[in-house]
């Protein structure tokens, strides 16, 4: 077969077609297996219902002015509107 032939229908045959992207993993392995990856997502690795999550924080959470000042800067305009620009 040579490349760049095309089949009746006028779509490109050759065995070495370029692709417009690379494959993903999950299309690799589906390429490797020859059927689908029978999970949309990984697996969690364990049950998750048996985890317990806890902090140790103190309390009040200590806040240093410099990091007050860059809340104020990046969302004074979402804090004026939620609370009102004299909060």
């Amino acid at each position: 077969m040579v490349d760049g032939e095309a089949d009746d229908d006028g779509r490109d045959i050759s065995p070495r077609t370029t692709r417009a992207r690379p494959l993903t993993a999950s299309e690799q392995l589906e390429e490797l297996l020859g059927y689908s990856w029978p999970f949309s997502g990984r697996p969690p690795r364990h049950d998750l219902s048996e985890w317990t999550v806890t902090d140790n924080w103190p309390d009040p959470v200590p806040v240093t002015q410099t990091e007050i000042e860059m809340f104020e800067r990046w969302f004074g305009d979402l804090f004026d509107e939620l609370f009102g620009p004299d909060a």
